[in-house]
């Protein structure tokens, strides 16, 4: 009886409605270990608000940032946490483009909160492994949150290796393709590739001012010893930056490569289009004049066909020498 009891006051717990919250199952995964604990929710509801209201003792202001998209990363230190959100490189495949996910962080001195709206697989990966091993517990919760956040932030940065990699294949691609005289196909792939280098550099590049500010500032839940580790994050987002440069810098020359190849192509055949237009001109001009003649010259001669196609290719010809000789052809 008494455990039917506790299931049901659970139950009610997860599903209670609050006066203007929707009612919601919680979707939340929890890690212990020690004294750290780490919280994940995906795409958090109100009963996940409601939940961290009465259980946590976290500033209503860094509960209310969960909810709210931020369309530019930030830092901010409250009394009794430190929140922050960051944007994440992920992918579209549909669209092949690179989008920013929200990742919202609170820190405490015993508790780290994530919040995403959208499913980040390096995340959701690292959070099962740790949940499956109890060995890799050991190794991250051993010492604060503070150094469970930077395993996180630093194994999001290096995700983001596999893309360039990924996008440095379709640049070969497209070089070897742009001289394969297939321009026109590629006038469509460059743009696609040029549009995810351009948000995935939007993305990445605000990063770098979130880290520098974990550093420069003092904040109470991140040892001092910790910021020669995010100095390291730094370094890793510099070395996507360049990466990212030189990726920007190939996929514009491909593009004014291309472009060149297809203006060319498209110039010899305007002049393929003229110079046959020209030779035809005398053609035609002969030929109206002996519409418009009352008496058609050897018109009564049985060769008078043969004769007037001489002409007009003895015109064609001299038409084409005279090309030839001001050095048009």
């Amino acid at each position: 009886m008494l455990c039917q009891y506790m299931e049901k006051m659970v139950q009610y717990e997860l599903l209670r409605p609050t006066k203007g919250l929707k009612t919601q199952k919680r979707k939340m995964k929890t890690l212990v270990h020690k004294n750290i604990t780490w919280i994940d929710f995906e795409d958090i509801g109100d009963a996940d608000i409601l939940h961290l209201q009465e259980n946590f003792n976290i500033h209503p202001l860094a509960i209310e940032e969960l909810v709210t998209p931020t369309y530019q990363p930030k830092v901010v230190q409250y009394d009794n946490c430190l929140f922050l959100s960051i944007h994440i490189p992920l992918f579209d495949v549909e669209n092949r483009t690179t989008y920013p996910g929200e990742l919202d962080i609170i820190l405490t001195g015993d508790y780290l909160i994530t919040s995403h709206q959208k499913s980040i697989y390096q995340l959701t990966h690292f959070f099962d492994e740790l949940d499956a091993s109890v060995g890799k517990r050991k190794l991250f919760f051993e010492e604060t949150p503070a150094h469970l956040m930077h395993h996180l932030i630093e194994i999001l940065l290096n995700s983001c290796f596999p893309r360039l990699q990924h996008i440095a294949k379709k640049l070969d691609f497209i070089e070897d393709q742009v001289f394969a005289e297939k321009e026109k196909e590629m006038v469509f792939e460059i743009s696609v590739l040029k549009r995810d280098i351009l948000n995935f550099r939007r993305t990445l590049k605000p990063q770098r001012a979130i880290v520098e500010s974990i550093i420069q500032k003092e904040h109470p839940f991140i040892p001092p010893e910790m910021k020669l580790y995010f100095q390291d994050l730094i370094g890793t987002n510099i070395l996507l930056w360049n990466i990212l440069e030189s990726q920007k810098e190939t996929i514009e020359a491909l593009e004014a490569t291309n472009n060149s190849l297809l203006s060319n192509k498209l110039n010899l055949t305007m002049k393929v289009l003229t110079i046959f237009s020209a030779v035809m001109l005398p053609m035609t001009a002969y030929s109206n004049m002996l519409a418009m003649s009352a008496e058609i010259p050897y018109g009564n001669s049985p060769y008078a066909f043969w004769i007037h196609v001489a002409i007009m290719a003895f015109l064609s010809i001299f038409t084409i020498f005279i090309f030839r000789l001001r050095k048009w052809l």
